[in-house]
């Protein structure tokens, strides 16, 4: 989960190997900078909008989570490629932020904003 990333940053920890973005994605499960998303949820199934808009990554801002809803609903395998294609985006984002606030000496500042952002809206 996105904090336990920014815990064992905090604890010294600089190299990960973990399939999380992979398997989230392939239940239905997407990370974002507003928390998680479990996007078989009937709430989005009219929800035009894009999983993040902020991740430099088509299949976090080109397509819609009602389609995304649908897809993983019918259990079509782009639905599960599209949500892991994300993850995996979404984790490159939140190291290269992590990354951009230890270079700015903001790091326990980055910490505290972002590891209580995750843990109250999962």
């Amino acid at each position: 989960m996105p904090q336990d990333i920014l815990g064992a940053v905090k604890r010294g920890i600089d190299m990960f190997d973990c399939v999380l973005p992979t398997r989230s994605g392939r239940t239905g499960l997407a990370f974002t900078w507003n928390g998680k998303i479990n996007i078989r949820n009937a709430k989005y199934a009219k929800d035009e909008d894009p999983l993040d808009k902020s991740i430099d990554c088509p299949a976090s801002n080109l397509y819609s989570k009602n389609y995304l809803n649908h897809l993983v609903n019918s259990n079509e395998i782009l639905g599960s490629m599209l949500l892991t294609w994300h993850n995996i985006a979404f984790y490159q984002d939140l190291m290269k932020k992590i990354r951009q606030a230890i270079k700015e000496n903001k790091f326990d500042e980055f910490y505290k904003k972002n590891f209580k952002l995750f843990n109250e809206k999962n």
